[in-house]
């Protein structure tokens, strides 16, 4: 165990050997973390996957820099089907521990392999439409879109829980209970499943409620044998009398009438029949050769507008989650107070300003805005300084560059625009610079700088 204070290593004592510092509370806390791993890794073992998550965020939550609660959290929630979070907490854990994590290998086992990923996806992709079905009353199509999350994950526990109760109420209790051991064998304490259990197993007719079949056969003692002998059925003779007199009348009317009829046209007929069946089978055979073609043709199209389909959302999911993970290093460098506020806000700047508008959960964004709103103001500072830096020595270029990073992380910084249209002005693009004054006027009018804005402006028009 390392001390707190200096990172020395502790003995027995209750004070550190190195420093002095009492550590007697930090020693509780440290053993009571892993009594919680070692509880959660037992019941990981027997599968007990609820009861092992309580007892592992218990761990993290008294010590939150243990990596192997971190990881085996991680590996809890795959196994649970629960990729997103599992992939969380082992970018966590990397960031903690950067060398020799098995985390990392982890993280590539599922980056790494494209067709695993999309797999994840497309669950999840699914998962969320039958959530969405649900909510709009079409329970027949959540069931299918379901079936078709867990056949492609059949480990997706809250996938299976849904389905079952789905199953219960549409009172289809063996379905739903043929559900619920499977998600018993995934997570064996898991409460939802075990109280739905419950349920199903209340309101499933017993078996003296179960209608009886009615006995086909008849048993009975001779001697020393028992003797089955089947119910003798009752014939509707009547019935059978009459289909025996329409087969009559038929058989007789076929002999009559191939007496009846003359040779020439039974020839004549043949004749025709012949004829008939030849171009029959060549239109049948275009025919088919038609339909052929046109199946081709739609089945081609289906697995384009699929490839299309499965393309884009492999692009979008593979964005999401690097733009997740470059808000949790971002985090992370925020709260360990590295003091390099340019490497945060660098890492910010990898996040797509689309996704963040567009595609962003509320808790990301609000994320976003609060780390981008700390390191915003010291940032700027920093860009304005080596932007009028350069303006000054008239590297045009270098300064541009910097004044609009002040601008864009400071916009009440009105020094770093006024520099920036003066920028452009003496590098010799006068549009911009008409453009950057214009701004200037408008965001900081009745101000010296707006002034000498409209000055710069009517000196460019002429």
């Amino acid at each position: 165990m390392i001390c707190y204070n200096c990172g020395c290593r502790l003995s027995d004592k209750n004070f550190c050997t190195s420093c002095g510092a009492d550590v007697t509370l930090y020693k509780k806390i440290m053993y009571a973390a892993n009594r919680f791993y070692n509880d959660g890794l037992e019941k990981a073992t027997v599968r007990d996957l609820s009861g092992a998550i309580q007892s592992l965020r218990q761990c993290i939550k008294l010590n939150k820099n243990h990596i192997e609660a971190r990881n085996l959290l991680g590996l809890v929630y795959f196994e649970r089907g629960e990729v997103v979070a599992a992939l969380s907490e082992w970018v966590i854990s990397k960031n903690i521990k950067s060398e020799k994590n098995i985390a990392d290998d982890y993280i590539s086992m599922i980056q790494n392999n494209p067709g695993r990923l999309d797999a994840f996806n497309q669950t999840i992709k699914k998962y969320n439409q039958a959530l969405l079905y649900c909510q709009q009353d079409s329970l027949d199509l959540a069931i299918i879109q379901l079936k078709k999350v867990l056949s492609m994950n059949s480990k997706f526990l809250q996938a299976r829980q849904l389905l079952a109760l789905l199953y219960i109420n549409a009172q289809q209790w063996d379905k739903a209970e043929k559900e619920l051991d499977k998600a018993l064998k995934i997570d064996t304490n898991n409460t939802i499943t075990l109280r739905y259990r419950k349920e199903v197993e209340e309101m499933k007719p017993s078996e003296e409620e179960k209608p009886k079949k009615k006995k086909e056969t008849v048993r009975y003692q001779s001697g020393n044998d028992t003797v089955i002998q089947p119910i003798a059925k009752k014939e509707n003779r009547a019935l059978q009398t009459f289909f025996n007199l329409m087969i009559g009348l038929v058989i007789g009317l076929g002999i009559a009438v191939y007496m009846v009829l003359p040779a020439r046209v039974k020839s004549a007929q043949e004749d025709a029949n012949t004829q008939l069946k030849a171009v029959s089978e060549q239109l049948d055979a275009k025919t088919v050769q038609v339909e052929e073609l046109t199946k081709q043709i739609e089945d081609l199209s289906i697995e384009r507008d699929s490839l299309n389909s499965s393309l884009s959302d492999a692009t979008s999911t593979s964005a999401a989650l690097q733009a997740n993970t470059d808000l949790i290093e971002a985090a992370l460098m925020y709260m360990n107070k590295t003091g390099d506020e340019t490497a945060i806000a660098e890492t910010l700047e990898l996040i797509p300003s689309d996704y963040i508008e567009q595609g962003a959960t509320e808790s990301f964004q609000t994320l976003y805005h609060t780390i981008f709103a700390a390191v915003g103001p010291i940032v700027a500072q920093t860009y304005y300084n080596t932007g009028y830096e350069a303006y000054r020595t008239e590297d045009y270029e270098t300064a541009i560059t910097n004044l609009e990073k002040a601008f864009y992380y400071d916009p009440d910084n009105g020094e770093a625009l006024y520099n920036l249209a003066n920028s452009y002005y003496r590098s010799g693009d006068t549009k911009q610079a008409v453009e950057y004054y214009q701004m200037v006027s408008e965001l900081f009018p009745d101000t010296e700088k707006a002034r000498k804005a409209q000055n710069y402006i009517k000196e460019i028009q002429g």
